[in-house]
């Protein structure tokens, strides 16, 4: 095969259904992960959505660590920007105590909400660093290599698990690659948010360049099904709404209401929004195999995350599944 699968669930809540509904299916999703072979199982983190129940991915990792035996789980990802890193590590150290060898920690640079959400989670914060001071310092914790001429120097962070959590900078930009790749930090690229391949390659590129001994994974929005008909019938009804200020700020959004909430919590009259069509792996199993093992060979990377952007229960399963027939299960017949 050459590459392992992975994936990101963010636990969507279907029409008529409870968030407990979409946090059971996100619990089952990830005990059938395991069966299945996949290699790692991450979850977002989203605010004030009503869209979504994955608000704290940590609490979330939790549960799933007790609910599984060998799967890695990880945060796919924390929003840094909202948390002291002291802390963030503090969470992630216990989490890998409590599951040796199992913990990834996921960090990313967006809000995961709207203006007003992310008031809230900073709000009474007398300072805020910026995201490349705040992710140096979080590998500095976990590390315990806080440099001796920095204020916190001499703070522990316990408890000291057996293996560290592994570090992971998500980002959808070259920038971001570079960033993960100066602060040697795993990297992995959300292709579902930008689909532009020239972005991707150069991001792969420069990551490569300044981490070489970095793990490098591209998460993918992939959707199988029994036919290739009722995949891109099931893929055509995803949508992906961008909205862009006039302040220059661009965000992705669930919904086109969500896009004009935005601007309008962030006081902004004069905005732009873009509903298109997702751009999503549809096919068979066998199509989607194919598709993967083309990126495999162009962008050499060893893992692809598996995002399915679908509410349904029943096809999100499916797809999840033939995949890992047609991959895993294959691969070691």
């Amino acid at each position: 095969m050459g590459f392992r699968l992975s994936l990101l669930d963010q636990s969507p809540i279907a029409d008529g259904q409870s968030a407990y509904q979409a946090l059971q299916q996100t619990i089952a999703l990830a005990e059938k992960a395991e069966e299945w072979g996949y290699h790692r199982f991450w979850v977002s983190e989203h605010h004030d959505t009503k869209l979504l129940a994955g608000v704290s991915p940590e609490v979330l990792v939790s549960h799933l660590l007790a609910r599984t035996e060998r799967i890695r789980v990880g945060s796919g990802g924390v929003m840094l920007q909202h948390y002291s890193a002291y802390k963030v590590a503090e969470n992630f150290h216990l989490l890998a105590t409590l599951a040796p060898n199992r913990v990834d920690l996921g960090v990313g640079k967006a809000p995961g909400g709207l203006p007003l959400s992310t008031k809230a989670l900073q709000f009474g914060r007398t300072e805020k660093l910026d995201f490349a001071e705040q992710l140096a310092l979080l590998k500095q914790f976990v590390d315990g290599a806080v440099p001796e001429d920095h204020e916190l120097a001499g703070v522990g962070v316990d408890p000291e698990p057996p293996t560290k959590p592994d570090i992971f900078l998500l980002g959808a930009s070259v920038a971001s690659a570079e960033l993960a790749g100066r602060q040697g930090v795993n990297y992995c690229f959300a292709k579902f948010i930008n689909s532009d391949e020239l972005v991707l390659k150069e991001a792969v590129t420069a990551y490569r360049a300044a981490n070489p001994d970095g793990e490098l994974i591209i998460a993918v929005p992939v959707l199988a099904a029994d036919t290739e008909e009722a995949a891109r019938a099931l893929a055509g009804e995803q949508k992906v709404v961008r909205v862009t200020l006039s302040t220059g700020v661009s965000v992705t959004l669930q919904t086109v209401a969500q896009a004009e909430e935005f601007a309008r919590q962030a006081g902004v009259t004069d905005f732009e929004v873009e509903e298109r069509t997702a751009n999503i792996i549809a096919g068979t199993s066998q199509q989607v195999k194919a598709e993967l093992e083309r990126l495999r060979a162009t962008f050499h990377v060893d893992e692809f995350v598996i995002h399915t952007p679908v509410t349904r229960q029943d096809a999100r399963f499916r797809s999840v599944q033939l995949i890992s027939e047609a991959i895993l299960t294959a691969d070691v017949r």
